[in-house]
């Protein structure tokens, strides 16, 4: 647990920082609302850092400059969730089936994974009778192959629930690929792929063009 500490906060602040570096190069390309909504994202993003720093730097105790110091660093937890908030209601961003569905899957993904990596560590040391530095080598291995069909599988599901437009979007794209492989008619492709992209994305117009020859 020693170790793991040691790897785990400094590895939390590089992810932190990483992620206020990556929405500042957003802003700077960002306009109109964007603009505004990172510009809420970015505020609760620096006063959580500020927070946690000061929060951090204090001896940990009773006295009162300890208990001030929890406060504070307690409001800058609550900071980031409060302007992500502002951002949503007061600019509009209500995408908000998209965000319960990516919620949802990353949280059944991670209580999977964390299942299998503690089942193979339980099975490789207390069955198998392995050395626990392999089996936790394993373990990790093994972790990180199942990553990917896990998401994709369960990224579907949830959106067949929770996400229904983007669930519908996928098979409708399905399905003109399956009946592109037999379209000889171009006129008749053109206007299927017209409206495959209407029902798929709802855009405001559409056009095709096709090169001549």
């Amino acid at each position: 647990m020693g170790v793991a500490n040691d790897l785990f906060f400094p590895l939390l602040a590089l992810g932190w920082l990483v992620s206020v570096a990556a929405q500042v190069l957003s802003y700077r390309r960002a306009s109109g609302e964007r603009r505004q909504q990172l510009k809420w994202l970015l505020a609760g993003s620096v006063v959580a850092g500020g927070g946690l720093a000061i929060a951090a730097g204090q001896p940990v105790g009773h006295s009162v400059i300890g208990q001030v110091a929890a406060v504070i660093g307690f409001v800058g937890i609550l900071a980031i969730p409060a302007s992500i908030g502002v951002a949503i209601l007061k600019y509009r961003l209500y995408d908000i089936d998209r965000i319960i569905s990516r919620t949802l899957a990353y949280a059944i993904i991670t209580g999977l994974l964390v299942g299998v990596y503690a089942g193979l560590v339980l099975l490789a040391t207390q069955v198998l009778r392995l050395h626990s530095t392999v089996a936790v080598a394993a373990a990790t291995l093994a972790a990180a192959a199942l990553f990917s069909p896990v998401r994709r599988r369960v990224q579907r599901a949830v959106d067949r629930r929770f996400n229904r437009a983007r669930y519908d979007a996928d098979q409708t794209v399905a399905a003109f690929a399956g009946r592109l492989k037999d379209g000889v008619d171009l006129d008749a492709v053109r206007e299927d792929l017209a409206g495959v992209v209407q029902a798929a994305l709802e855009p405001a117009h559409v056009s095709v063009w096709i090169r001549p020859g």
